[in-house]
């Protein structure tokens, strides 16, 4: 653990807080004033989530990639009679993270300013409020606090499904909070149980007591529930169509950008270090899991005619990959399910940035009333393809690293599930390349499309970033390995220590096994 005085970890994290308490003041005096504090609100918020982006590569400018440990340590007393500590950190499972929600933030909130219609102010609050949650969640080395950042995220995230969303949004943003709500009150209960055996909420503590086999089976369930939901994995996927379909552009875009990706993090950062020996056991149900998600919402994105909803569901499918490779425990599979998260992120965010381009012209998502926008979209079309290319897989854009370091871990550990995760890549293609063939080629349908003016500025800008990280990420693609191969490999070190003498059963006197209910690993 290396520690720096200088708090950045705080300072990304609560920097958007503070923006929205700058928001919050801003209040029009008169009806000639309200559009220039319109003007104001989105300055503020777009500045601050710009200072935001700038500290977190000020940070990655500091961060050590050949170090496995946590680095920029903070740590401050919360309750001491509770044993309680405000502690965040941060290492190479986390970094990449954070870079992806400082870039994902602002270019989201940028480019959705002109189709928010009402309640300026309290939208820009949302997200403000909501990014200093998400940069929480991955930065917290405290179980409590890991918490309460993780959980808070569901109240700003269904204010703006509620609010802001389509026709159905009150369904959809109640439908949302009810699954994730289950899944936190288990992983409450889990949480409440570490600490009653430990005394203490410290992470890092907590990675260096060794639970029995069943209790670790028993918490394993419990925080299942929660980061499954999150990811979400089949069968607790129905909420996310939904969600998608009614939240508004920047909803989506975080939605499936960021928020998911936090299932796969608490799968990395708590299951697997904590609960190996349940792992162990899990891992074949688990990956094969992964496989029916894969199959199945590549199969009904096939059948799908809203392009939000089958984006929806090939997010579902890639996050399968993301499974895949975690439950494979090799340092290939995690290497490619921390790269997949982060691809999957860009190219997600970018295709509902796309969908919300013509949703904005056109005011439908059904593919059915498009055709040949070639013609008219020429820019559009470019940068499409290479969203629609990236999230195929092709060789050369970020999709291709990931997935195929996610199939080479699973097919070391179980190479039945990597055969049926190629037909995944399969049918990913088909469905992938058929909404591009009838959104631009083909004749148009409506005589109205001939009208359709080409990507504005704005969204030109924030397109065309999201297209160079595709491209950037798929060329150069040892910028992530590189950092994250040591912790990967240190991870599977330490599931494997854990693993293969805890297995073995101690023998007294009397022939029967015993074990204490927790322990400390001896050095």
């Amino acid at each position: 653990m290396t520690d720096m005085q200088f708090p950045i970890l705080s300072l990304i994290t609560f920097l958007p807080l503070f923006g929205a308490i700058l928001v919050l003041m801003l209040r029009p005096g008169s009806k000639q004033e309200a559009a220039q504090t319109q003007k104001n609100i989105y300055s503020v918020s777009y500045w601050i989530s710009f200072i935001t982006f700038a500290l977190s590569v000020w940070m990655f400018s500091h961060f050590d990639g050949n170090n496995p440990g946590f680095q920029l340590v903070e740590e401050y007393m919360w309750i001491r009679s509770l044993n309680i500590t405000f502690k965040m950190g941060i290492d190479a499972l986390s970094v990449f993270f954070v870079l992806l929600t400082t870039t994902l933030f602002p270019l989201a909130l940028f480019i959705s300013q002109p189709t928010i219609k009402e309640r300026h102010k309290e939208y820009c609050l949302a997200f403000l409020v909501l990014e200093t949650l998400v940069l929480g969640s991955f930065l917290a080395l405290d179980i409590v606090f890991f918490y309460i950042f993780f959980e808070g995220v569901l109240i700003p995230m269904f204010l703006i499904i509620g609010i802001w969303g389509g026709v159905r949004r009150v369904y959809a943003a109640y439908k949302f909070f009810l699954y994730t709500l289950l899944g936190s009150v288990l992983m409450l209960l889990g949480l409440i149980y570490l600490y009653v055996q430990t005394g203490t909420t410290d992470f890092s503590v907590l990675h260096e007591t060794i639970f029995l086999p069943e209790i670790q089976m028993i918490l394993f369930w419990a925080f299942f529930a929660s980061f499954a939901i999150k990811v979400p994995m089949w069968p607790l996927h129905t909420w996310l169509p939904d969600a998608h379909v009614e939240a508004p552009t920047a909803g989506s875009v975080v939605l499936a950008g960021i928020l998911l990706k936090m299932g796969g993090y608490g799968f990395l950062r708590f299951s697997l270090p904590l609960f190996p020996l349940a792992v162990q056991a899990i891992a074949p149900y688990m990956m094969g899991l992964a496989v029916i998600s894969i199959l199945y919402a590549s199969l009904v994105a096939l059948v799908q005619e809203d392009m939000k909803k089958m984006i929806a569901y090939s997010s579902i499918a890639h996050m399968g990959f993301v499974i895949l490779g975690i439950f494979s425990v090799s340092v290939e599979g995690i290497t490619g399910a921390v790269f997949q998260m982060i691809s999957h992120g860009v190219v997600s965010a970018a295709l509902f940035m796309c969908v919300g381009v013509l949703y904005s012209r056109f005011h439908t998502r059904e593919i059915g009333h498009y055709g040949g926008l070639v013609k008219v979209m020429p820019k559009y079309a470019f940068l499409l393809m290479i969203f629609v290319l990236g999230s195929i897989g092709l060789p050369g854009t970020s999709g291709f690293v990931g997935e195929f370091l996610s199939l080479s871990g699973a097919y070391m550990t179980r190479n039945i599930y990597a055969i049926f995760g190629v037909i995944g890549v399969v049918l990913g293609a088909v469905y992938m390349l058929n909404l591009y063939r009838r959104l631009m080629y083909g004749d148009m349908v409506q005589g109205s499309l001939q009208k359709l003016p080409d990507v504005s500025r704005r969204e030109y800008v924030v397109l065309a970033t999201l297209a160079f990280f595709v491209l950037f990420l798929g060329i150069a693609s040892y910028t992530v390995i590189d950092t994250v191969k040591p912790l990967a490999h240190t991870m599977v070190q330490d599931y494997l220590q854990r693993t293969v003498p805890m297995t073995m059963e101690t023998t007294t006197s009397t022939g029967t096994s015993q074990y204490s209910i927790i322990g400390r690993l001896t050095q």
